[in-house]
Order: C-alpha cells, then sequence, then structure tokens
C-alpha cells in the first residue's frame, strides 16, 4: 500500500478490493468482437516505437528501427479493415504511443486510411517536443489532425535530466521554442505534465504551470507519475522514487494555479476552451484498441492485444485481429467501471445511467454514491452527482490505481518480448504456450 494519508489510503484499498476483478484475463481466438449494440465507439490507435526509452514509462514501446515499422504499419492498416468489415463505426480516433510521428509517411497513410474507411470527427495524435517540424506540422492539419498532444513533462531542465529527456527531447528553451513554433495550428494543443517526480519541487510545478499559461497552450494533462514494478526499479536507479504523500500538495497546486483560465475536463485534464478531452475512455462508452499493446472495452468485455510485434503480423495475416486476451466483467464490475470513468469525468448524469443500465444501476451502486456524498467527493444536483475539488484528487487516486493495474498487466507481458523492445528483432516469434504463460490474473 502506497503511504498516504489514512482516508486516501483507506480509498484505494477499497477501490482495490471493488475492482479485483477488472483484469482477470483469459485466453482469445483473435477474432473481431461484435461492434457494441449501443453508445458511442472510439478508436485507439497504438505505435508502440520511439527513438529512445524513458526510465519511467510503463506503456508498450520498442526502440524504433524502420525495418520493424514498416511491417507494422501494413499489418495495422489491414486490422482496420477487419474493422471496418465487421461494421464498426467510431466516433474519433487518438493514436498513441511510443510516439506516433516517428514514421511521418506511415502515419499519414493511416490518418488517411482511417479517415476513408470512418467518419471520425476527431483525429487525436501524440508526439514529443523534438517531432514539432514546421513541414510535419502542416501535413498532420492538412490530415485533419484536430488534437496534437505533446509529452513535455516538465520545463524543468534538472528534471528533464533525471528523466533522461534533455539530450533526447531537448532542454526547456528548446521546447518552449518549438511550442512557440505549432501554436495555432491545431484546434487543440495539448500539454502532458508529470507531477510528483522524485525530485520535483512546488516551485518547479508552479513554472512549469505558468509556462503553460504563457505559451498559448489550449489544453494541459497533468499525470501522476505511475509506473509498473519493473519500470520502478529503473526508474529509482535514474531518478530516485517518488513520495506519494507529496501527491495531495502538487495536486491543489495544479487546481489553484490553472483555474480559472483553465477548466477541469477530467480529474487530470484541463482545458483553456471547450476542447477535445485528453482520455477516450471518457469520450465514448466503448473503444475499439488497435495495434500491439492496446486495450479495448466493448459491451462490458475488456479485450487485450499481443505485446509482440511478431506474434501481431502472424494473427493479422491470418485475418485475425491481434486479440490475446479477453475477460468479460460481472455486472456489478461493468457498473463500477462505468461509474468510475463517469465520475473521473467530472459527474455522473441520473438520466444516462438510468437510459443505458435501468434502475439495477442504483441499487447496485447506492454505497459508493452516497459515500462520496459524505465524504463531500460529490454534491447531487438536478441532472445527478457532481465531482467536488476534494472528488478530484480521490479520482485521480483511482483511475492512478486503475491504470496501476494495467500496468502490471502489461509488465507480465513485456517480460515475454524482451528481445523486441531492442528493435529489429525481426525473426521472434512467441509460442502460444509463453503467451498464455504470460496472461496475469491481476487484480
Amino acid at each position: 500500500m502506497l503511504d498516504l494519508p489514512f482516508m486516501d489510503a483507506a480509498l484505494v484499498r477499497l477501490f482495490r478490493f471493488r475492482t479485483r476483478g477488472f483484469l482477470k484475463m483469459q485466453d482469445a481466438d483473435g477474432r473481431v468482437p461484435p461492434p457494441p449494440r449501443e453508445g458511442g465507439c472510439y478508436l485507439y490507435v497504438h505505435i508502440p516505437f520511439c527513438a529512445a526509452l524513458c526510465p519511467f514509462c510503463s506503456f508498450h514501446r520498442v526502440q524504433h528501427c524502420h525495418a520493424q515499422a514498416a511491417p507494422y504499419f501494413a499489418a495495422l492498416r489491414q486490422e482496420l479493415r477487419l474493422y471496418h468489415a465487421a461494421g464498426y463505426r467510431f466516433t474519433g480516433v487518438y493514436f498513441g504511443g511510443g510516439t506516433p510521428t516517428i514514421e511521418p509517411q506511415e502515419l499519414l497513410e493511416t490518418i488517411a486510411l482511417v479517415r476513408g474507411l470512418f467518419a471520425v470527427r476527431e483525429i487525436s495524435v501524440e508526439t514529443n517536443p523534438r517531432e514539432l517540424k514546421p513541414e510535419l506540422m502542416t501535413q498532420l492539419r492538412e490530415a485533419g489532425v484536430t488534437r496534437l498532444s505533446i509529452g513535455v513533462q516538465s520545463f524543468d531542465d534538472n528534471l528533464l535530466r533525471d528523466m533522461q529527456r534533455y539530450e533526447k527531447y531537448g532542454s526547456a528553451a528548446e521546447i518552449i521554442a518549438h511550442l512557440q513554433s505549432v501554436r495555432g495550428v491545431f484546434p487543440t494543443l495539448n500539454v502532458d505534465l508529470i507531477f510528483n517526480q522524485p525530485r520535483q519541487s512546488i516551485d518547479s510545478l508552479e513554472r512549469d504551470l505558468q509556462l503553460v499559461r504563457d505559451l498559448g497552450v489550449t489544453q494541459v494533462s497533468c499525470y501522476p507519475l505511475m509506473t509498473a514494478p519493473s519500470v520502478q526499479r529503473r526508474m529509482n536507479t535514474a531518478m530516485g522514487a517518488p513520495d506519494p504523500r507529496r501527491l495531495r500538495p502538487f495536486f491543489e497546486t495544479i487546481l489553484r494555479r490553472l483555474q480559472p483560465e483553465f477548466t477541469p475536463a477530467s480529474a487530470w485534464c484541463f482545458t483553456r476552451r471547450g476542447s477535445t478531452g485528453d482520455e477516450y475512455i471518457v469520450a465514448a462508452e466503448n473503444y475499439v484498441g488497435v495495434g500491439s499493446g492496446a486495450f479495448s472495452y466493448l459491451d462490458g468485455v475488456l479485450h487485450a492485444t499481443t505485446f509482440s510485434l511478431a506474434h501481431y503480423e502472424q494473427q493479422v495475416a491470418r485475418g485475425l485481429t491481434g486479440i490475446a486476451a479477453s475477460h468479460r466483467l460481472s455486472a456489478s464490475d461493468q457498473l463500477r467501471y462505468a461509474l468510475l470513468v463517469r465520475m473521473f469525468g467530472l459527474g455522473l448524469d441520473r438520466e444516462w445511467a438510468l437510459q443505458r443500465h435501468g434502475p439495477r444501476f442504483f441499487r447496485t451502486l447506492w454505497g459508493e454514491l452516497r459515500t462520496l456524498e459524505l465524504l463531500g467527493a460529490a454534491k447531487r444536483d438536478d441532472r445527478g452527482w457532481r465531482l467536488t475539488e476534494r472528488g478530484m484528487y480521490w479520482l485521480m487516486l483511482m483511475m492512478s490505481e486503475f491504470f496501476g493495474s494495467v500496468n502490471a498487466y502489461r509488465d507480465a507481458m513485456r517480460a515475454h518480448v524482451s528481445e523486441e523492445e531492442a528493435g529489429c528483432s525481426r525473426g521472434l516469434v512467441l509460442p502460444a504456450a509463453a503467451i498464455k504463460a504470460g496472461l496475469p490474473q491481476c487484480g
């Protein structure tokens, strides 16, 4: 258990207990799941390649080389065609990674395919500061990208060195110049910041937030430092260990320094004007993840794709998706997941819950809703429940805990494909037994 104050620790412990069944994954055959019965559906496209692997990152990523990337993108586009042929229709798409812009022409071709197959209204792309080249930015905007998200993490040169990003992605001065060059190009310009870094101070965080305000950024996503167990060991060596007791003062600083100019869109995303939200899990009730190491949630079933690039390409070549594991949440867990996502998005509408789930939603979750009220985490109004600033902090902790479970799953998957992280390991084929052995009963 994290060394948190008593109430924070008790809520995290309760959340862990109530969501212990979320990631009990089992083998899946890779066939395209049926499209969701109702509600919006979002598309997530995972591009795992990075020029350098940061010591704190828990996402599925591999060292980039073109020989490995080209066949991966070809398989990715074929998987997208499989979902289209199965009748899927997506409202928006999020290209994450990794660094999606690391292969610009492959990315542009994939965006064009998505737009040709699906009537997406929003296209979001992640990148890093050194990828903000004028020609590429123009190409992305002309390709229909509506939101660019830049992994800045900090403007503090000392912290950038701790994260091993100073040499890879530039100093604070260089990052600022890159951001200034892309100002006004995209409807939504998001900057990612990480708080509670081991050697971060409140003053350093305040300077970061002031720079976000000064640079004309339309959105900022402030994430607590989240790691998987294996990453934690590497990070402790490179950066030191974070102190969870500092989470609250850091989070309160974020609220104080960003508001009222920025308003919350979720428990850790703030927008200057009604910009696109940062979390596709909030934007739609169902989402499909394509590519290696992606997750989907469809009609109460959680799916995970293989973490082996070679196995992923083999699956798609056989006319299958990359899905290697699935788990149908119990009826009560589906409701708890819906509550988690809605409250993380700042509120639960009563009519939405009744239309989607009927009266059983409130019969099952009356204890959770009442607890949120009694603790001052949510207030009831005519429409339903709205998260308070106190509640935002606790939902940030809970969502961090949820992603911590996902990171533990990623850890187990990476243990079987560690050879691929070095890049260009084209001959690697993962035995079926290794895939099965790597499906942890998380929670």
